[in-house]
Order: structure tokens, then C-alpha cells, then sequence
């Protein structure tokens, strides 16, 4: 197989993750096609290397250089694949990006991923965190993906059962962690659609713009003026979305939880367990608006974290340790980060 592989050494990622970062990478390379990993499975110098995927470097906290070689997914490609009586097929390679891809299939009339627009982010890194908003998460759309095993140098599929999917969770983050690259995700989107506005957010954006019967652009558009308003952009400074998983709580907690502070935010789940706003509990805790150096907290959301200018990863960890802390100290409840920290 003659396949080209320019690999760039000593590259800078400060423009590759959302952070704003100032770290290097040892090697880089990036991944147009499937053959170029075929090719990389033969290298046996660059295949040793330890790797890191990057996507559009919107879940991802770099805390250092990394020695080793980042394999950035810049595969294109969209389109509808099949359907059947009840499902709408589509397929998006990893490198699209999520927001766009979700735009292309309102584009195409269907409904499904609507609630998760402007979600930042490649496709290819949606099944890993299980990304989901305003009630729906990406399982509920998922078909199928195409991975590559970087061990035994061949593609997988796996459904949506084998994806293992939690609460920002899946297979990628347990016995696939380090081991496979997602290539493309299948998702199923339905014909008879039905809007989810379990969320009062999106509710009440629907009603100031008097729609009372909501079309999935409607939404879309409804939860993109939220964002928008709630969210820093990461091209005017860096963040990495919502930084704190929201945390899950028996029932006897929550309703202790409940007696000391009334206006606990909170949300029933199908397990019968309660899930925690972890903004709320943050912006509780007197750190919103804060800041620990050039890392600091979004004054209009305090479940996000900001880079207010040449902060390093290492300034970002310490201020998250010092808001778990406080959270654990005030409601005896863990905070988990969602990004990645490498």
C-alpha cells in the first residue's frame, strides 16, 4: 500500500483545542482517509507511538506537550443511506462537524438531533461522550458506527447495544479506550416525529417566539439562541463547553439535599435516581464570575470553565479541584469533569 503519511513533528495545538491551549505534540498527523491508518498499522516507528485522536478538541483539556503522535480526524462526508417504514438513515464521517451535521439533516426535513444543535465538536467524537441537551441524548438517534482497531489493523461495527451507552458514557471510555478511532456514525432518524421540550428552557424560548406547534427547525433554532446567550463562543475565549458532568444522586439524597436547600435544581431519571445541576450547585458555592489566575469562571454559566488569556492546563485543573472541593465540602456531592485530560 503506497499511502503518503506527512507527518509534522514538533506541532503546535493551541488552534486545535477549544481551550486555547499552548501545548505540543512530538508528531502529527492528519487523517484524510482510512488507507492512511492502514498505512500507520504498517509503520511500525509511528504505530509504537502513544496516540492521541483529536476531533475539533472542544471535550479536551491539555495539561502538557504530548509525547507521542496525535492522529487529527479530518474525514468529510455526509449522506442519506437507506430507509425503511419508520427510520431515515444517514451517515456523517468523524472529521464532520457535529453542529453542521445536525443543520444538513434539517436541511433534509429531518427531525431527531434537533435538540442537540450547536453542541461543539466532530461527529466522530459524539458516541464516545454520549453527547446530549434538553432532554435527548445522542443513543436516542444512534444506528451504528465503523471503528479502526489500531491492534489488529481492521474495522468493526458496533450497534447500538455493543456502544454500551450511559449517561455521558460508552464502550470508548472503557475496553475501546486507546484501542479504536471512530471512522463514521450511522444515525437513525425518525419519520414520525415528535418534539421533546421537556426542558423549560426550550419551552419558554418557544412560547416568546409564539410557537405553539413546533416544527424541528423550530427547535433547533429555539436551543441555539439559548446557547448562544448562556455559552462563550471559543473563538472569543477559550472554554470547553460544559466542564462538570451534572451528578447522579440516590433518592435519599436528593430529597436531603432538598430539605436544606429548597431551591435544589434537580431532574428525575428513569433509574429512579435524581440528577444535580452542576452549575447550580457551583453558582451556590460563590463561583461564578470567579477567577484563579488566567483561569477563571463564565460569569453567565457556572458550569463553564475559561481560559481569560494564557492560562496552561495545569491553571485550569487547580481551579476545577478548588470548585470540586468546595462542592464536596457544602453538599457532599463528587463533581466529574468531562473533558478529556491529557
Amino acid at each position: 500500500m503506497n499511502v503518503s503519511l506527512p507527518v509534522r513533528y514538533d506541532f503546535p495545538l493551541r488552534d486545535l483545542n477549544t481551550f486555547g491551549i499552548d501545548a505540543r505534540t512530538y508528531a502529527y498527523l492528519a487523517i484524510s482517509d482510512e488507507r492512511m491508518l492502514a498505512a500507520l498499522h504498517a509503520n511500525t516507528e509511528l504505530h509504537a507511538l502513544p496516540r492521541l485522536v483529536l476531533g475539533g478538541g472542544s471535550n479536551l483539556l491539555l495539561t502538557r506537550d504530548f509525547a507521542g503522535l496525535v492522529l487529527h480526524m479530518c474525514t468529510r462526508g455526509t449522506r442519506v443511506v437507506d430507509e425503511d417504514a419508520d427510520f431515515v438513515y444517514v451517515r456523517a464521517a468523524a472529521g464532520e462537524n457535529w453542529h453542521r451535521f445536525v443543520m444538513f439533516t434539517l436541511e433534509q426535513g429531518l427531525g431527531g438531533l434537533e435538540n442537540l444543535a450547536l453542541i461543539p465538536g466532530n461527529v466522530g467524537a459524539s458516541p464516545i461522550q454520549n453527547i446530549g441537551a434538553y432532554g435527548v441524548e445522542l443513543k436516542d438517534c444512534f444506528h451504528s458506527l465503523t471503528a479502526w482497531d489500531f491492534e489488529s489493523g481492521e474495522t468493526f461495527t458496533l450497534d447500538r447495544e455493543a456502544c454500551g451507552f450511559a449517561y455521558r458514557d460508552s464502550i470508548f471510555k472503557h475496553e475501546l479506550r486507546d484501542r479504536a478511532v471512530i471512522l463514521d456514525v450511522i444515525f437513525a432518524l425518525p419519520k414520525r416525529w415528535r418534539p421533546n421540550m421537556a426542558y423549560a428552557d426550550v419551552a419558554q424560548e418557544l412560547a416568546a417566539r409564539n410557537i405553539a406547534d413546533p416544527k424541528p427547525l423550530d427547535i433547533a433554532n429555539a436551543v441555539i439562541a439559548i446557547r448562544t446567550r448562556k455559552l462563550p463562543d471559543p473563538q472569543q475565549i477559550g472554554n470547553a463547553g460544559s466542564f462538570f458532568k451534572n451528578p447522579l444522586v440516590s433518592e435519599a439524597t436528593r430529597s436531603a439535599l432538598l430539605a436544606r436547600y429548597p431551591n435544589l435544581v434537580s431532574y428525575a431519571q428513569p433509574s429512579g435516581e435524581y440528577k444535580l445541576a452542576a452549575g447550580w450547585l457551583i453558582d451556590q458555592c460563590g463561583w461564578k464570575g470567579r477567577s484563579m489566575g488566567a483561569a477563571g469562571v463564565y460569569e453567565k454559566q457556572a458550569l463553564v470553565l475559561v481560559n481569560r488569556g494564557g492560562a496552561r492546563g495545569e491553571d485550569v485543573v487547580a481551579l476545577a479541584r478548588a470548585i470540586q472541593a468546595d462542592v464536596e465540602a457544602r453538599f457532599g456531592v463528587s463533581l466529574e469533569p468531562e473533558p478529556v485530560f491529557v
